[in-house]
């Protein structure tokens, strides 16, 4: 599978080459990079520590793209949607891990997906996937007179909020209640606000030091309480994740995917 890495100079873009050197059945061709990059001409293997592998960093998308199979995308949305539209018309498998992507913008990636395979999820990793299937059949479970709270911690650097993977969660959430999440969301509290309204999926973003990505779901019932919680140790996970992603995309039709098709728990 001839893949495609974009911001390859990130700490990200970094590990995705790692991992793809590590990927049986995964080969590098593409390394792409702001054009305002220090690191231009640099060969990607020599970039992460690693043997060289002919590859070199480069500003040039769309050349990158006619050598591709699926490009791997941790980028910015406004880059990202750009991308969407470049991949689809040359036929290339999209998988986005990009986090803060506004409504207009996924209409933009379902626009590509009607001509390609775009994966997209806000966490690449196993356990955060198979935790938003528990909270998913929780939330369906309890109903609404459960509130329903999302607390999150990352890195001081992070820039947005709520984390892609906390509203990965209250869309599993607001799936498992048959209700839309922006209708039933709460994501700022501040001063006098009233008493919590019933049915929300309330968030809450704490930001410091280098925490990797911490999250819990809260089921807060009448004198009682459920925690659901992931803790990641390893950012790798989500580089591996992603590598894995790309392979399954060979061959699939075009359409949304997420990483719970990768794992098999769509319908589990």
């Amino acid at each position: 599978m001839r893949l495609v890495v974009v911001g390859a100079a990130g700490r990200m873009g970094r590990m995705l080459i790692a991992s793809a050197g590590e990927t049986q059945g995964a080969v590098l061709t593409g390394a792409v990079v702001s054009p305002h990059s220090p690191f231009l001409g640099q060969d990607a293997g020599l970039l992460v520590g690693r043997p060289a592998n002919g590859v070199r960093l480069s500003a040039d998308a769309a050349a990158a793209l006619a050598e591709a199979d699926v490009i791997v995308d941790f980028s910015t949305p406004e880059t990202t949607v750009a991308l969407a539209a470049l991949a689809a018309a040359r036929g290339v498998a999209h998988v986005i891990g990009t986090t803060g992507l506004s409504e207009p913008d996924l209409a933009a990636l379902a626009a590509a997906a009607e001509r390609v395979a775009v994966l997209r999820s806000g966490n690449m990793s196993l356990g955060v996937n198979l935790l938003a299937v528990l909270v998913e059949r929780a939330a369906k479970a309890l109903g609404s007179a459960w509130d329903i709270e999302i607390v999150e911690m990352h890195h001081r650097m992070k820039v947005d909020a709520p984390s892609g993977t906390a509203l990965l969660l209250g869309e599993a959430a607001a799936r498992g209640r048959d209700v839309a999440l922006g209708e039933h969301s709460a994501r700022a509290r501040d001063g006098l606000t009233g008493p919590r309204r019933e049915g929300d999926i309330g968030f809450a973003s704490l930001r410091g030091g280098t925490v990797v990505g911490e999250h819990s779901v809260i089921f807060a019932g009448s004198g009682e309480r459920i925690e659901l919680a992931h803790r990641a140790e390893d950012r790798g996970i989500f580089a591996r994740g992603a590598i894995a992603a790309a392979i399954w995309t060979r061959g699939r039709p075009p359409g949304l995917y997420s990483m719970a098709d990768v794992l098999g728990l769509v319908g589990a």
